[in-house]
Parts: C-alpha cells; sequence; structure tokens
C-alpha cells in the first residue's frame, strides 16, 4: 500500500502538470490573434525650441494623441504599455530615440484612448542637431499577457519637422 505523502506527491505532480499544459494552451493561443490597432498624433504647438546654456538643443510639444488598441487585448492579456518617442537621425548616430509620453492599459475598456497633452519627458538633444530636422513619432506597445512572451509593435507616424530658429 502507497503512503499518504507518496499519494499526495502523485496528486500534487499531477495538479501542476495539468497547470504547465494549460499555460501553454493559453500562450499557444495568442499566435491566433492578429491585431490590427490605429493612433494618431498631431503636433498641436511647438511650445519652445531653445538651446539649452550647456549646448544642447530642448523642445516642448503641444500633442493630440489618438489610439485605438483594443484588439491588442485577448483574454491572455494582462496590460499594455505604450509610449511614445521622437525617432530622428544624427550624424553620429542612425536612430536616436527620445520617449515623450508613456501609459499603462489595464483593461480592454480603456484601450480606446485621446489625450491632450505636453511631452511627458524632455526632449533633449545633446547637440545642437535639431534645428530643421525631419522626425517622426512613433507610437510603440508592448503586450504583457497573463502567461507566454510578450509582444512588441509599433506604429510609425512620419511627417514632422523642427524649425530652423529657435523660439
Amino acid at each position: 500500500m502507497h503512503s499518504f505523502g507518496y499519494r499526495a506527491n502523485a496528486l500534487l505532480t499531477f495538479g501542476v502538470t495539468i497547470l504547465a499544459l494549460m499555460c501553454a494552451m493559453a500562450s499557444f493561443s495568442d499566435n491566433f490573434n492578429s491585431p490590427s490597432p490605429t493612433a494618431e498624433v498631431q503636433v498641436l504647438n511647438i511650445n519652445w525650441f531653445q538651446k539649452k546654456p550647456d549646448g544642447d538643443d530642448e523642445v516642448s510639444f503641444t500633442l493630440n494623441i489618438t489610439a485605438n488598441l483594443e484588439t491588442l487585448f485577448t483574454w491572455n492579456t494582462k496590460q499594455v504599455f505604450v509610449f511614445l518617442a521622437a525617432e530622428y537621425e544624427t550624424p553620429k548616430n542612425a536612430l536616436n530615440q527620445v520617449s515623450l509620453w508613456d501609459g499603462i492599459i489595464p483593461t480592454k475598456e480603456h484601450s480606446k484612448f485621446w489625450i491632450h497633452t505636453t511631452n511627458k519627458y524632455r526632449f533633449i538633444d545633446q547637440g545642437s542637431n535639431l534645428r530643421g530636422k525631419d522626425f517622426n513619432l512613433t507610437l510603440h506597445w508592448h503586450v504583457m499577457p497573463k502567461t507566454g512572451k510578450m509582444f512588441a509593435d509599433k506604429i510609425a507616424m512620419t511627417g514632422f519637422r523642427l524649425p530652423e530658429t529657435y523660439r
């Protein structure tokens, strides 16, 4: 006859095996979701564009950020981390990214939003590289599932340009 400890061990092992199998199936089911989020960003105003005393350029924007991220949410989505970045090139670096705004979307009910804001984080370039510079505003997101691997993607919006002179 088997002891109580042996039976408890067998039951616990069986339970953990079933739980692991359910987590694997949940993670696998996310592969069948094909999200199609939409986003639009408008630069309403350049509040200031100045050269700081240390020689670095600094910009402040007023932005309208509109996004519909509902398709990113499945039954396995815990939350979505979203951030808006300015991306541009300089002679030293092929890609510079500066985060302007971020947020955490906890549920599908909050995934369709419109925000009127100034950049939450300072847009500073080390040097005087921003005058007359073309840049993209890119909305990045990271989907954090309850179980399984994280998924990240982005939407790039082009056609933005900084003025030639400081204001």
